[in-house]
């Protein structure tokens, strides 16, 4: 900003204080049938939110997240690579992975994982068309936990590589014509061009994801999987307190939310800074002296 410029005044106009308004009128409304209705239990609510039960179930979902994650960010960054590739085999092998597992709900993918061994009850472990090798039960080897990472990791995998796959799109085309004027290999403009410039497009997305990922790790406990949501299930259905343990498991996932969004944030506020510096060089260099 230039030293003679004045900053903008903001001018309040009555429809703000209108949106005001409402909003505190809202917010009173809200907090007051909070307070006042007996049937939240808050007694309860404070009684079982650090209960062990609950608490383990956290760390679960918490240890789950990370995992399904890490999994599903290096497989997604394989398929986008796959995905971009000029081999046309390996692009369509990418295209219909990417087709199955995002056309289809990941809850009817964690149930089919959780009951593979109908269709496969061993699997066969070995050196192909030799004796070499030796066969597991899947019962023995597929738990409801297994299932659980198994098929939250591959459905979202499918997702990250679309994530990772835009990245790709907005490195500009001068880049890759520059690797290509310099003799670099497709491996080498993947490492040294591609990724480091998609980065800063693909890891506020992937935050993003984290947090979706967090709530959607709710769905294994159909499987039994003993997660946050599970945890709370089996006391309500000891006490049959559905509205505080429910409000329990809220109240657990919505704080470890807010604990992601300020991480995500920075981040996003970081490579937002990067790609306005990199804006404002750009038309520096193009303006005509």
């Amino acid at each position: 900003m230039d030293a003679t410029e004045k900053p903008r005044i903001h001018r309040r106009g009555a429809y703000e204080y209108a949106m005001w308004a409402v909003c505190l009128l809202i917010t009173a409304g809200v907090a007051y049938t909070l307070i006042t209705n007996p049937r939240y239990q808050w007694h309860t609510i404070r009684q079982y939110l650090t209960a062990d039960t609950v608490l383990r179930g956290l760390w679960l979902t918490i240890w789950m997240t990370v995992l399904v994650m890490v999994i599903a960010t290096v497989l997604g960054l394989l398929i986008a690579v796959m995905r971009a590739s000029k081999v046309l085999p390996v692009r369509i092998l990418a295209m219909c992975y990417i087709n199955l597992f995002r056309g289809t709900p990941v809850l009817v993918q964690l149930i089919l994982w959780f009951n593979i061994a109908a269709l496969y009850p061993n699997i066969r472990l070995g050196i192909p068309l030799t004796s070499i090798g030796g066969q597991l039960n899947t019962n023995s080897l597929i738990s409801a936990t297994t299932a659980a990472i198994i098929g939250l990791s591959l459905n979202e995998a499918a997702y990250m590589a679309e994530i990772v796959r835009g990245g790709f799109n907005s490195v500009p085309k001068g880049q890759l014509e520059a690797g290509d004027t310099l003799g670099m290999s497709e491996g080498m403009k993947m490492r040294k061009i591609i990724i480091p410039q998609a980065m800063p497009s693909v890891i506020p997305a992937t935050g993003n994801q984290l947090i979706s990922m967090l709530k959607e790790t709710s769905l294994v406990s159909v499987l039994g999987v003993a997660d946050l949501l599970q945890s709370v299930q089996l006391i309500y259905a000891r006490t049959y307190e559905t509205i505080p343990m429910l409000l329990v498991a809220c109240i657990w996932y919505l704080a470890v939310s807010i604990v992601l969004n300020y991480p995500q944030s920075k981040i996003e506020a970081h490579y937002g800074k990067s790609r306005r510096a990199i804006s404002r060089k750009k038309v520096m260099t193009e303006v005509p002296a």
